[in-house]
């Protein structure tokens, strides 16, 4: 019986000690501080960078159309050459309007020589002539008023016969008919009928160039050139074909640079401004750029605005028609509260908080307002001060109020940095 009492006392002993051990045990994993890491707000500058996606367009682009509806006589090039500005690219058959231009060249020369007809052997040579006649009828008729005068005075004194005074006085009347005549001859030729005479010629051969220059014009839209420098995307049509009116011949693109038409939410719009610098995405790899254009309307359907990026691509890595991603460099701001993205998390009751540690390890949450986003850097408007502890590595799930042990965070790599 003795034996059977001990057994029961060391049984129930153990058992005792047992259960103290579970509670402290119990007790101890309550109490255990949540390991975590930890960082100080700071204060920096961020950029405001503004990302979407884009599609590529080539900087310059050219249909090339007819301006006259002919038969295609032969292309000089095919699709994927290069080809100059002012390169003959197309001839169409244009027998006629040669034809045509040597037509009207000839009338052209026939309306000018009309008028130097009229110029100068009309009015310089008649008028010449016409003023000599004038000049020597002058002088004849002051001739022979002056025998008249003379005969007049003699016959009064009775040492002239009255026949030879007569005589004078009929060579007298003769001169000055034929002055009066040589004078309303050069009177006419200087009149206004002589001048609109020469006017008219003048206009016959303005015309008459300008139906020459016109014909020759229409002759040369028989060679069609290429407008820009690039490389031929389409060549749709063949020698012998009549292109219809409007139809491109072919299709000339520069692709020497591109362009990225992107479609950036209006709030973000507002800060983008025409040169901001940036940067092209594409599978490629990066190519940086700068903005060109901002579109001064909003899209009604999208309620975006339309942002151009032109980026340089020398080596034609970049094709039009391909989506790429842009990232424009809107603004730079200085002196803002900054915090590792990490940092950042979602709260149960909707919105964001962080985790700030206070210098006792207890663990707090903050609702925040956020910012701007750049790399591993947020910015926050509100909740947190610069200098605050704020939890990186080991805040989620961690309650309000808890007790934490802070843990140094491993180096950084320079990749990391970067």
């Amino acid at each position: 019986m003795r034996i059977r009492f001990t057994l029961a006392v060391i049984f129930a002993s153990a058992i005792a000690l047992s259960g103290c051990g579970a509670k402290k045990e119990a007790a101890a994993e309550v109490e255990a501080p949540t390991p975590v890491q930890v960082e100080s707000v700071r204060k920096g500058p961020i950029d405001h960078i503004i990302r979407a996606d884009a599609v590529l367009y080539p900087v310059n682009q050219a249909n090339v159309t007819a301006k006259i509806s002919s038969p295609v006589k032969r292309v000089l090039v095919n699709r994927g050459d290069h080809v100059k500005a002012g390169q003959l690219l197309v001839e169409l058959e244009s027998a006629d309007l040669a034809a045509a231009a040597n037509e009207s060249k000839s009338l052209y020369e026939q309306a000018q020589s009309a008028l130097e007809t009229v110029t100068r052997s009309t009015t310089v040579e008649d008028k010449g002539r016409a003023t000599a006649d004038l000049q020597s009828a002058e002088q004849v008729l002051a001739t022979t008023k002056a025998v008249y005068d003379s005969r007049v005075a003699l016959q009064k004194q009775g040492a002239l016969a009255q026949r030879l005074v007569d005589d004078a006085k009929v060579n007298w009347v003769q001169a000055q008919g034929t002055y009066d005549t040589a004078k309303r001859h050069l009177d006419t030729l200087n009149s206004v009928a002589q001048r609109e005479q020469i006017h008219a010629a003048q206009a016959n051969v303005d015309a008459a160039k300008a139906h020459y220059e016109n014909s020759t014009v229409q002759l040369s839209y028989g060679k069609i050139m290429s407008p820009i420098s690039g490389i031929v995307a389409d060549r749709p049509v063949y020698p012998g074909e009549m292109p219809a009116s409007g139809t491109p011949l072919l299709t000339i693109v520069d692709v020497s640079s591109v362009v990225a038409r992107a479609n950036v939410p209006v709030k973000d719009a507002t800060v983008v401004k025409v040169g901001a610098p940036a940067t092209i995405t594409s599978p490629d790899g990066d190519i940086s750029g700068k903005v060109i254009v901002v579109s001064p309307a909003v899209n009604a359907n999208t309620t975006t605005v339309e942002v151009w990026v032109e980026a340089a691509n020398p080596e034609g890595k970049l094709k039009p028609g391909g989506t790429v991603r842009v990232a424009i460099k809107a603004e730079t701001l200085q002196d803002v509260i900054l915090v590792s993205s990490t940092a950042i998390l979602n709260s149960d009751e909707g919105g964001q908080i962080v985790v700030v540690i206070t210098p006792d390890n207890i663990a707090h949450q903050k609702k925040v307002s956020v910012g701007i986003r750049q790399g591993i850097n947020v910015e926050l408007h509100s909740g947190v001060n610069e200098g605050d502890k704020v939890v990186v590595a080991g805040g989620l799930g961690l309650d309000d109020g808890a007790k934490v042990v802070v843990k140094e965070a491993p180096p950084e790599d320079d990749d990391d940095e970067k």
